[in-house]
């Protein structure tokens, strides 16, 4: 393969009858391609005004951490004896919480 050839490359779809070599394709197909490119500048310009809006003073609002203001009540629960998931559900927090409180419990014991 040598780099200062130039390979002519043609795109045929069969059914439909799309052939890159006529000049009707080409058109709609460069056509196209400055649509797809427009598109995309005009979804950069929307995501960065949305981080703008989004960076604005008073308008980031964290989700509240309810898992870990939970973890009190989460250890009482499992050490009365509950399953974890039924911890869970009483609590209102999902199962994988109640292991991640469990973990950070027993790695704070071991420190």
């Amino acid at each position: 393969m040598s780099l200062g050839r130039v390979e002519k490359v043609v795109f045929k779809v069969l059914n439909i009858h799309f052939d890159t070599s006529t000049p009707n394709v080409k058109l709609t197909q460069t056509m196209l391609a400055v649509v797809a490119e427009f598109e995309r500048e005009m979804m950069f310009e929307r995501q960065a005004e949305g981080s703008r809006l989004a960076k604005a003073p008073g308008n980031f609002k964290a989700r509240k951490p309810t898992a870990r203001e939970t973890s009190g009540e989460v250890l009482r629960l499992l050490a009365d004896g509950l399953t974890k998931e039924a911890v869970a559900e009483k609590v209102g927090i999902g199962v994988a919480s109640v292991y991640r409180i469990v973990k950070a419990a027993k790695e704070s014991l071991g420190k």
